[in-house]
């Protein structure tokens, strides 16, 4: 798929930033979050982040970001799409929040509003 066709699909505007995130599959509750990570991109709907590891795409992960200032936002996403790196062994990882409480919700809105107006 394209990314200009991804971006027609959508909901909410993605901002650029580099943020760190800790990450584990859903279906692995015993194993250790991994945060050698950043994101690309977020938005209210969801991240997209660098992977050392191949995901299955509709696959559930349990997710933290870190904002600046603020306690790490903690979500359960889908596995949207997964590209391959170019260079490296990596992947670009398409997630969509699926849980997420009020309160993170709300930080995660206050903290892309102020991106969005340059005051972050």
């Amino acid at each position: 798929m394209l990314d200009q066709e991804r971006k027609e699909q959508r909901k909410h505007p993605r901002v650029m930033a580099h943020l760190p995130v800790k990450y584990r599959k859903l279906s692995e509750p015993w194993s250790a979050m991994q945060d050698a990570t950043v994101t690309c991109n977020i938005s209210e709907g969801g991240v997209n982040f660098r992977a050392k590891e191949f995901m299955p795409k509709a696959g559930r992960i349990v997710m933290e970001v870190d904002l600046p200032g603020q306690k790490p936002l903690k979500a359960i996403s889908r596995v949207a799409w997964i590209v391959k790196s170019r260079h490296g062994e990596d992947y670009s990882v398409g997630n969509q929040f699926l849980e997420m409480s009020r309160k993170d919700k709300e930080t995660l809105f206050s903290y892309i509003e102020g991106l969005v107006k340059g005051s972050v």
